[in-house]
């Protein structure tokens, strides 16, 4: 990895953004969503279906998805609905939650993650915040909930500097993509070997 995470050049650029938690766009049961891919193979292994959750306040240079970061923007989806375009598809491998910032609505993902799981789907997850950040809370103490279900997190800022085409599932070299149970039953970050 190079360079120091509290330097890197993604910067929080609406510190007034309230969407820590899924009561910010309604009930836990649904969530402001950018997009999907019903059978993504670039969000990580096998057939995946892709959620692109809306709102991100790291506005990341070069950020792949720049039409996700506005908080206002894309639709309200229940987590139900959500849950029944996964079933639907048998040749699923998981899903991956990407965004936007999917950490801000950590309380609906959770359930979706924890469904997914339950039905022995993998659960990846894209997020601008390090590891170390979300097991302080950051940006709420509901990440920990989601935490709980994710199988591997890429975390990390997108850094266009460090950016390279011959990364596997991640943008940049300062991302990192981290086996979560390992990680959560010790106390150093496990990286995830395919």
């Amino acid at each position: 990895m190079s360079g120091n995470p509290s330097t890197m050049p993604c910067r929080i650029t609406r510190p007034g953004v309230a969407l820590a938690s899924s009561r910010a766009v309604g009930p836990d049961g649904v969530l402001r969503v950018a997009g999907t891919a019903n059978d993504s193979i670039t969000d990580g292994p096998g057939i995946r279906f892709t959620i692109f959750t809306q709102g991100c306040p790291h506005d990341c240079p070069g950020c792949h998805n720049p039409q996700t970061h506005a908080v206002d923007a894309g639709t309200i989806e229940t987590v139900d609905a959500l849950w029944e375009r996964v079933v639907a598809n048998p040749l699923l491998s998981g899903i991956t939650l990407s965004g936007g910032e999917p950490m801000l609505q950590p309380i609906p993902l959770a359930r979706l993650a924890r469904r997914a799981r339950a039905r022995g789907l993998s659960v990846w997850c894209y997020t601008g915040y390090r590891f170390e950040r979300l097991l302080a809370g950051e940006p709420s103490a509901e990440v920990l909930d989601l935490l709980g279900d994710v199988d591997v997190l890429v975390d990390g800022p997108f850094v266009q500097r460090l950016k390279s085409l011959s990364l596997t599932w991640c943008g940049s070299s300062n991302q990192r993509l981290i086996d979560v149970p390992a990680s959560l039953g010790s106390s150093t970050v496990t990286l995830w070997n395919a």
